[in-house]
């Protein structure tokens, strides 16, 4: 274990962001596991904190097992060799995709609640989660930024395998994560407390950080 809980992970994280700071990014959490970690992030740097929603589509047998992932923008992923290596016919995949679809759309409205999303167009971005397995959760992000014309999206991961940081780092313009084992054995592995995390905490946490907080010029309407 390296990692108290999120909160610390986020704290240790933030130490080899700070270089970024200069540049005004906007730390986005991918809820819902990233949120706590992006919390501390975002309050070390004095950055805006949003979420941008991503759920993985896991293999029928095996749920746990990502063969892809889907952003709520509809932007998704998908890793062919290792779907076809477990036997997912497109049948499956496609329900999978629906089910998925359909949480999303909940996750989604539940967190932003009306609020926009904020405005990365031009800017750093900085996607943060709680670790890297497949890595396929955050690629999605990824593209769901380029597709809105983020100018820089680095992700930010406490702990990672190598190859999972190696395939972001095809997509992303800097992978920066903290503790890169030579074998996972599972993200929660590096953590003493990595308890679930429920919408309720994301949706806290979000309004204890100031997330959902209006400008003057919105207050004022």
């Amino acid at each position: 274990m390296v990692f108290q809980d999120r909160r610390h992970a986020g704290r240790e994280l933030a130490v080899r962001l700070l270089g970024l700071a200069h540049e005004r990014p906007i730390v986005l959490g991918l809820p819902r596991g990233g949120v706590p970690v992006a919390v501390e992030v975002a309050r070390a740097l004095d950055a805006q904190l949003d979420v941008l929603t991503v759920r993985k589509l896991g293999a029928p047998r095996n749920p746990e097992l990502a063969v892809g992932a889907v952003a709520e923008d509809g932007t998704a992923v998908l890793n062919v060799a290792l779907a076809r290596s477990v036997g997912v016919t497109q049948t499956q995949l496609d329900r999978v995709i629906e089910r998925e679809a359909r949480e999303l759309r909940r996750q989604t409205e539940r967190f932003r609640d009306d609020w926009d999303p904020l405005e990365v167009r031009d800017r750093t971005v900085i996607v943060v989660d709680d670790g890297l397995a497949t890595g396929l959760s955050d690629l999605a992000a990824v593209c769901a930024l380029r597709r809105r014309a983020a100018a820089r999206i680095v992700v930010a991961v406490p702990v990672g395998p190598p190859e999972a940081i190696a395939m972001l780092g095809k997509e992303a313009d800097e992978v920066v994560c903290h503790t890169i084992p030579p074998e996972l054995l599972g993200v929660g592995s590096w953590y003493e407390d990595f308890h679930p995390v429920s919408d309720e905490e994301v949706l806290a946490l979000l309004a204890a950080a100031g997330a959902r907080v209006p400008t003057v010029a919105e207050s004022s309407h």
